[in-house]
């Protein structure tokens, strides 16, 4: 058995919506939204650069993929289904975890399932079902990656009105989050941490933030992860912080759709994280790959490759970091 597990990353898909609005759901923030995507947003987030980082993917053989959140705009029901059409050609639920994010549960369904449509990944395993039972969509989820690494899925998606792109994860999910880490924590496991928002205080801007992360910071910094996950900012981010059981990387990913250049926002990636199990006096070492288009109509080549290093300090990871090739 290879002792390492490979786990790939990638979020903020925005899958195009079609030009076609059931009545029953059209609303002020669907018709702005639109209007963004037509006048803005469509000519960066590409289809064909969605497809070229999946088929690159598929060569690299990993053991499972997270998706975190923002498969699609506009939360209009046809959108759910060619998201769930595009999660097949992922892989199988059992290979593929997903979060939503703040444009999956864009504005109020009326009687549409909405994200319930891709419930199958969006669920615990049957070892998780332990800590976190129920069908999906549940939140927290729990899943067995391997042996030894744990996948928890929280959702920060809530519907917010026009102009707002905020989350919240809820008290009952923190109280949640806080007895399944410290419980992942007693059977030795590798806790990855999954979320759209970013998780902490004062990494984005009011109106995009994530309304309670002092509550969720509070309990990740008392409970640790090993990594914790996130998408939303369409950013490449890895900050440390210090928990109670060492130093705790969080990592936060670009869009995995821009294909034109922007002064906002870098071109299409994904990230495969290689979890290398401890050894002797070492803790668990994560090889950070980024992969990803370097220019426009570019192919998928590496992008980055760093280590972190949680029983190293932030600031011995910081300047490797300042030497990783990219």
């Amino acid at each position: 058995m290879n002792p390492q597990l490979t786990v790939a990353h990638l979020s903020d898909v925005h899958l195009a919506p079609l030009a076609i609005f059931w009545p029953n759901y059209w609303n002020a923030k669907r018709f702005l939204g639109y209007a963004n995507w037509v006048v803005r947003r469509r000519r960066s987030h590409l289809r064909a650069v969605v497809d070229q980082l999946v088929e690159d993917l598929r060569h690299q053989h990993v053991d499972h993929i997270a998706v975190s959140g923002d498969l699609i705009n506009l939360g209009l029901p046809q959108e759910y289904e060619r998201a769930l059409l595009w999660l097949h050609t992922l892989g199988p639920p059992e290979r593929v975890s997903v979060v939503p994010g703040n444009h999956d549960i864009y504005t109020r369904l009326r009687r549409h399932t909405g994200v319930g449509r891709w419930a199958r990944y969006m669920e615990s395993d049957e070892w998780g079902a332990e800590l976190a039972p129920g069908p999906g969509p549940r939140f927290p989820y729990v899943r067995r990656i391997g042996p030894s690494v744990a996948l928890v899925g929280l959702n920060s998606a809530v519907p917010t009105p026009p102009g707002v792109a905020s989350g919240e994860v809820g008290a009952e999910q923190i109280r949640q989050c806080r007895e399944i880490l410290h419980a992942l924590r007693e059977r030795g496991m590798f806790r990855l941490v999954m979320i759209h928002h970013p998780p902490l205080v004062s990494q984005i801007k009011p109106g995009r933030d994530l309304k309670d992360a002092a509550e969720l910071e509070r309990v990740l910094l008392e409970t640790g992860a090993e990594l914790v996950i996130h998408g939303h900012n369409h950013r490449d981010m890895v900050s440390w912080h210090r928990t109670s059981t060492g130093l705790m990387p969080v990592v936060g990913i670009a869009s995995a759709s821009i294909g034109r250049l922007s002064r906002h926002e870098p071109l299409a990636r994904y990230n495969i994280y290689r979890l290398h199990p401890p050894k002797r006096e070492h803790g668990w070492q994560i090889e950070l790959i980024g992969r990803g288009i370097r220019e426009p109509d570019g192919p998928v080549v590496q992008v980055e490759h760093r280590w972190l290093e949680p029983g190293k300090s932030a600031e011995a990871n910081l300047s490797a970091a300042s030497l990783a090739p990219r």
